[in-house]
């Protein structure tokens, strides 16, 4: 029993149990904003200019999933005070779907029970004319549609953006090296319990 008890007690299991908790927390912190927000991404971090000056990069967006994407106003002016809801969305002509755009939906159109919405960044001079699967007429199916921007926090998205660069990546994984290394590698003279 005493070396179950010395296991249990050791600095590894402790890391492990630490790591184990973090990753919990982090992915039923994720899981429930998904849930209450009803969206497939509901935190995102502005990776461009194109809707400057509302959003700017490094800006975290809240983005709220829609029960019915005629839902959506063309004439909303609740949160960015600019006609149109801030909405995000898959980008309509490639592969990768985790490429997203967050875009001012200016029109919104129903053809046919499907409904469409005509795009485009504030600080673009003209609308978005998008070609490709789920579109018409240059405009966006409600099938690409995550979601609208209810709320935004300023500069808190530079952490993922810098995270997702070859540089943020060395940085964390230095970061991790560095922590095992301290927590772990015995140093002489100092006492362990």
């Amino acid at each position: 029993m005493s070396n179950l008890s010395q296991i249990l007690r050791s600095e590894y299991t402790k890391f492990i149990v630490l790591g184990i908790i973090v990753f919990a927390f982090d992915f039923g912190m994720w899981f429930g904003l998904r849930v209450a927000f009803r969206a497939e991404y509901p935190l995102l971090a502005v990776a461009s200019g194109s809707m400057e000056p509302v959003l700017k990069v490094g800006d975290m967006i809240l983005v709220q999933g829609v029960a019915d994407a005629g839902e959506i106003i063309q004439n909303e002016i609740i949160v960015f005070r600019k006609p149109g809801t801030v909405i995000s969305f898959h980008l309509p002509f490639t592969s990768d779907t985790s490429e997203l755009i967050v875009h001012r939906a200016i029109k919104i159109y129903n053809n046919d029970g499907t409904w469409y919405f005509q795009t485009k960044g504030d600080n673009n001079p003209i609308p978005d004319n998008w070609h490709g699967p789920e579109t018409w007429g240059g405009m966006l199916s409600e099938k690409l549609l995550i979601g609208r921007v209810v709320s935004w926090v300023p500069w808190v998205g530079h952490v993922p953006l810098f995270i997702r660069t070859p540089t943020g990546m060395f940085v964390v994984v230095l970061l991790i090296l560095i922590i095992i290394f301290v927590e772990f590698i015995p140093i002489p003279g100092k006492k362990t319990s």
